[in-house]
């Protein structure tokens, strides 16, 4: 390393006692980008209430429900896999504007919807912007994060998801009491208010990101952004430095011939590291989280609830549950780990959907009306459980890692199949519940969610190495790649610098 440029005493001296505070201005930028996945928390939670009455407006069969419902995920394929090549064309900021302006757009049909077919018209075009906005936000949060809060920043935008999936459960909740006919139609043309100002804070006070920048070859442009973003002026040219040798010739790039090198012709290491992405990202939807959070009005129903409005306030319940533990979850994610709290995190969802399963057996075996109260209780319990071991572990460890362990001139792409992955299997679990319900009970569903869910957490102990506190320029390393000491500056300088708050950031796989 050239000591000129980072003075002796940040490498050999001592590590401070007092940990640096967080940059104010990186924290900023990561809220606000972060923002975008509100649109797919509310839009999920929403229509978890506005089903109840779509049902009886538009009279329209389970099935028919069933398919409107989940097949936003199935539409936002569209987005995540364009945003990548988009976000390399245009840049991730105006990615994340147009994010906003597409699901403004699709809000809109949605509440204006006079029949099935307008409805579903609605949902293809939101379906895309809740794709490029779930692609885009921890991409850009992760290339403008320092290395020491990249956990803590790039976990955002579960944390905004969750918010978006409580607003989604008072919507339901506030406006429930209108007319079947306007109810549902208001609670739709709320999710278009959010988007507007989205894209109007993306604009006018947010930067682009510093490795799209040196991809374009605008290094005084990249310069500055990192100056603000790090935690120290050595941080940055570090940084910097990094950045260019990672991007080598691939400056002035738009993303050509990325595919080929992902799909077609990978390394060993970028396959490696193209299966942990989606391997996380299947695992994620496939252990039935949007099944709960879609359907926990029947599952509700289901454990003996029958009022609407005690159906819909048990909901705003699992909305807060949610919020509150992806709270905690983020202040955890560069302190414990991502390894730890995912392993644990995947344990307790596991205990939950097996509880949860088997009071509902318990209540299905009962006479109509004679469920006991125990598993009532316990049913509840375990729903809120589940949703909290999600929260605090597997729901934003898998949009941190993701966006974190691709190379550079990979990392949209890469990031956006992960993302494609997520959205195929919600669109799978959530178009599927009602059927799979019908033919193997309630009970019986989440048995197989907690039989998915063990396999995933077999795979997260096997595939997944600890990432915590490396330099985004430093994981070929991570992932078994003979590594070519990019990371090696970095580390000194969290170490020397106290940038790791005075933590050990070496990995531990």
């Amino acid at each position: 390393m050239d000591n000129s440029k980072t003075p002796p005493e940040k490498i050999s001296g001592d590590p401070p006692t007092k940990k640096p505070a967080r940059n104010r201005y990186a924290f900023a930028c990561a809220i606000l980008a972060s923002m975008t996945s509100v649109l797919l928390g509310y839009d999920v939670a929403v229509m978890s209430g506005a089903s109840i009455f779509i049902k009886d407006d538009l009279h329209i069969s389970d099935t028919k429900l069933e398919i409107v419902t989940g097949i936003i995920n199935i539409y936002s394929l569209i987005g995540s896999i364009a945003a990548g090549r988009t976000s390399d064309w245009i840049g991730r900021r105006y990615t994340m504007v147009l994010a906003a302006a597409i699901f403004f757009v699709g809000a809109v049909v949605m509440g204006l919807a006079t029949n099935y077919a307008f409805l579903m018209s609605g949902r293809f075009i939101a379906g895309i912007g809740v794709g490029y906005a779930l692609m885009i936000s921890p991409v850009y949060t992760a290339e403008v994060a320092p290395a020491s809060s990249r956990g803590f920043l790039t976990s955002f935008p579960e944390v905004f998801i969750n918010s978006g999936v409580l607003l989604g459960y008072i919507s339901n909740f506030a406006f429930a009491g209108l007319p079947n006919h306007i109810n549902w139609r208001v609670m739709f043309l709320v999710g278009a208010v959010p988007p507007v100002f989205l894209a109007a804070g993306v604009l006018f006070l947010m930067p682009e990101s510093p490795r799209w920048l040196v991809m374009q070859g605008r290094h005084a442009e990249a310069a500055a952004v990192l100056a603000k973003t790090s935690d120290s002026p050595e941080e940055a040219e570090i940084r910097l430095q990094e950045i260019k040798s990672a991007a080598g010739d691939e400056e002035k790039s738009h993303g050509e011939g990325v595919w080929k090198d992902l799909l077609l012709r990978p390394t060993p290491v970028v396959r490696r590291v193209l299966v942990a992405a989606i391997g996380l990202q299947f695992f994620q939807q496939a252990s039935g989280i949007d099944s709960v959070v879609l359907y926990s009005p029947r599952i509700f129903e289901m454990a003996g609830i029958k009022s609407k409005n005690q159906k819909l306030g048990a909901t705003v319940a699992v909305g807060f549950t949610k919020t509150s533990f992806i709270l905690i979850a983020t202040f955890f994610l560069d302190k414990v780990g991502r390894r730890p709290l995912l392993l644990g995190s995947a344990g307790g969802m596991i205990i939950s959907l097996l509880a949860l399963a088997s009071a509902l057996l318990v209540i299905d075996r009962q006479a109509e009306g004679k469920a006991p109260k125990a598993a009532v209780g316990v049913s509840i319990a375990t729903v809120l459980s589940f949703v909290g071991s999600f929260s605090i572990g597997l729901g934003p460890i898998a949009w941190v890692y993701s966006s974190e362990i691709f190379p550079l001139r990979l990392r949209a792409q890469g990031a956006s199949m992960g993302t494609a992955t997520n959205r195929v299997m919600s669109g799978v679990v959530t178009m599927t519940f009602i059927s799979l319900y019908k033919a193997i009970s309630i009970a019986g569903s989440f048995y197989v969610y907690a039989g998915i869910a063990l396999c995933g957490w077999v795979f997260f102990y096997v595939f997944l190495p600890e990432t915590r506190g490396r330099s985004l320029e430093d994981m070929e390393e991570v992932f078994g790649g003979k590594g070519k000491g990019k990371g090696k500056e970095m580390k000194e300088v969290e170490v020397a610098g106290g940038i790791a708050g005075g933590e050990d950031r070496h990995m531990n796989v």
